[in-house]
């Protein structure tokens, strides 16, 4: 199949204008200019038309079960306060809740352009079920506490591997998730990290993510301290930061998505660079909580890989008294809002080529190259824009077509504004 356009985006190299795309047996065999093609016989031209073709969106981290709870959580006075909310209302919900609660969220993901998604999986039960109902990439990444529990740490990690062992999915695949450094032992993260390491392994974990996180482990205080050290051993706090405390437990490492990362100690960002680890940034949840502001040059200047993420609905506002969807051209949009100074191009990349490198999957997916997963998105040409970039940012709405695999997921349709949009 050839595939032509008014604009290629590859992202891995310069736009190409009246572009194609060569694709065979569910891969890119060819990006260049239509005048450098020679048609060959048996091969299928789909004129696509004035409209701009890119590789699929990577969502590097998401939740799709807890999509149906938009809305459900009121304001929090602290992200301890927030914890304590989402906690109560998942004691509520059934194995259908959250099935239909993952499904729904799928369905949003491909309608607005994501074609690979790393997911945490708070309820695993759900797979292999849910893989089969969608078309997407999914990198599932089975969660793991332990503090609230109190389960020996062997038998935890026991279920991921085991669990881990009965799944298999030509498109998917898995990795471990424990959560937080505040909601884990020691000991977990050590035996995860390890795990991870010797069956080469995808790991995941949120960090740094709140100030009462930082305060918790560097000052031993705050909101979160005083929550949890009635809970779980708070001899870990005191030594340094959430980035240090994951050092000392051996998870820093190329394998390793960190996600948030919004509060840094001196040292850390230097840190995360030398050990190679990746960071995902979700714009709108960090609007949601007020943070201070991303870390991003102190990150870039370290050579982190910083990649994004939409988190899940629980923690992004509602506008216009419409409800929110999971959207990532949504994320770029708040991204660059409130980082004037990175370029289009740049907000293009974190949510493409620096995801796929964070899910494992570089120079596969996220990118129209050689060799490349034909995982592609269509979007309406633009005039009014100074460049293809600066098109793909300011893209709202579903989009106009999605290829995963090789094969349509979502057919070309008429281009329209979304009224439901939410920024």
């Amino acid at each position: 199949m050839i595939l032509r356009a008014r604009t290629i985006v590859p992202v891995a190299q310069p736009p190409i204008d009246d572009g194609v795309l060569c694709v065979s047996n569910s891969r890119i065999t060819e990006v260049a200019k239509w005048t450098d093609v020679k048609p060959r016989a048996g091969r299928e031209v789909l004129d696509l038309g004035e409209v701009l073709v890119m590789p699929g969106l990577v969502n590097a981290h998401c939740h799709l079960d807890y999509t149906e709870m938009r809305g459900q959580i009121p304001s929090p006075r602290s992200f301890p306060d927030w914890i304590k909310a989402l906690l109560a209302l998942k004691a509520q919900w059934t194995y259908s809740d959250y099935a239909q609660s993952w499904l729904h969220g799928a369905k949003m993901l491909v309608r607005r352009g994501v074609t690979c998604v790393g997911d945490i999986e708070a309820v695993p039960e759900l797979l292999p079920e849910a893989w089969t109902s969608t078309p997407l990439r999914v990198l599932s990444f089975l969660e793991m506490t332990g503090v609230k529990a109190r389960r020996p740490v062997r038998e935890i990690l026991s279920e991921a591997i085991e669990k881990i062992g009965t799944l298999a999915h030509p498109l998917c695949s898995t990795g471990l998730s424990p959560h937080a450094p505040y909601s884990t032992t020691a000991e977990l993260l050590e035996l995860a990290a390890r795990t991870a390491h010797e069956r080469r392994w995808r790991l995941c974990i949120h960090v740094a993510e709140s100030l009462a996180e930082f305060d918790m482990f560097v000052h031993r205080r705050g909101p979160l301290y005083n929550w949890l050290k009635r809970q779980r051993d708070m001899t870990d706090c005191g030594h340094g930061s959430p980035i240090q405390r994951l050092e000392q437990c051996g998870l820093l490492s190329k394998n390793l998505l960190a996600v948030h990362v919004n509060y840094l100690a001196r040292g850390d960002a230097e840190l995360l660079g030398r050990r190679g680890v990746s960071v995902a940034h979700c714009p709108r949840s960090h609007r949601y909580f007020g943070h201070a502001p991303f870390p991003q040059a102190e990150l870039a200047a370290c050579g982190v890989n910083i990649c994004l993420g939409t988190d899940s609905l629980v923690s992004v506002t509602s506008a216009r008294r419409q409800k929110p969807e999971l959207d990532l051209f949504a994320e770029m949009r708040a991204f660059a809002g409130s980082a004037h100074d990175v370029s289009p191009e740049t907000v293009v990349r974190m949510a493409t080529v620096n995801g796929a490198r964070a899910l494992g999957m570089e120079g596969k997916a996220g990118e129209l190259s050689s060799g490349a997963f034909a995982d592609i998105i269509v979007l309406p040409a633009r005039t009014d824009v100074a460049s293809p970039y600066e098109a793909i940012v300011n893209q709202t709405g579903d989009v106009a077509a999605s290829m995963i695999n090789g094969t349509w997921v979502v057919r070309a349709n008429p281009s329209r504004p979304d009224p439901a949009d939410n920024d």
